[in-house]
């Protein structure tokens, strides 16, 4: 068995995986339920980011049907007590921050609903391209309920706390446009295009070096959360870590002599 059919033989049938060339595409495969979120489904979120194949160098992360996901599968939900309710949240913020703080750059592709559980998955990936059909909401608060997969703290860096508060006491929806002017989205593609734009920038990712997106993933975070001396410190480190590397180096000789395009 390949490496590619041995890692998507270990997830559930609610996520597929497939391999193009140096980017994987994992997709949620629940469309009759909006790709809302159950406990396998996670699980196999964190099986995959985990250990991914070593040669994958980028990740699309898309969904099967008009939705990206509708959020927590309320049947998750049932009746618990208050311990195995913060488990539950612990479970999915571990899951997410291996997606957000793992080794491979996520692009997901956003449309029709991205809601509770679904914006705060989409607020864990790195780029984020929409279609027009995308729409945001955090229906938690209306519902008597709370964010509890990192939404309050990744949300608010994309969008402001205000923003998330209104969103979650009035239970206001964004449409596509909003979301890309607010930030949540990074791009908005005509109708039908999220999944082609995003694999086209998956593979750009896909071609840098290793070291400068190791840098871009764990660094760049850190450096933001960091007071302003602790960061330019920080920034030091890493721009004299990844500038030693061969790869930067042969770049730079390449630009150098003129074998490399400039920005235009």
């Amino acid at each position: 068995m390949s490496e590619p059919a041995a890692v998507a033989s270990l997830l559930p049938r609610s996520l597929t995986l497939h391999r193009d060339g140096p980017v994987a595409v994992l997709r949620l495969a629940r469309p009759s339920k909006r790709n809302a979120l159950d406990d396998p489904t996670v699980l196999g979120l964190e099986t995959f980011f985990s250990a991914p194949p070593p040669d994958v160098r980028a990740v699309v992360l898309d969904a099967e049907g008009d939705h990206f996901c509708a959020g927590l599968d309320l049947a998750e939900l049932g009746a618990t007590d208050a311990v195995a309710g913060v488990a539950h949240s612990r479970f999915w913020h571990r899951v997410f921050e291996r997606i957000e703080r793992g080794r491979l750059p996520v692009v997901s592709v956003l449309k029709g609903a991205v809601v509770g559980g679904g914006l705060e998955l989409a607020a864990a990936t790195h780029v984020r391209v929409a279609e027009p059909s995308a729409f945001y909401a955090l229906p938690e608060g209306r519902h008597g309920l709370f964010v509890g997969g990192g939404g309050s703290v990744r949300i608010p860096r994309l969008i402001g706390v205000h923003r998330m508060t209104d969103m979650m006491l009035t239970g206001r929806v964004l449409d596509a446009q909003e979301g890309r002017e607010l930030g949540i989205a990074t791009y908005l593609t005509e109708p039908g295009g999220g999944f082609a734009k995003a694999l086209e920038l998956a593979h750009r990712i896909a071609e840098n070096p290793a070291a400068s997106t190791f840098a871009v993933l764990q660094a760049l975070p850190r450096i933001a959360a960091a007071s302003d001396d602790d960061g330019f410190f920080l920034e030091a480190l890493m721009a004299a870590i990844t500038s030693s590397s061969d790869e930067a180096q042969q770049r730079m000789s390449a630009f150098l002599d003129g074998r490399a395009g400039k920005v235009r």
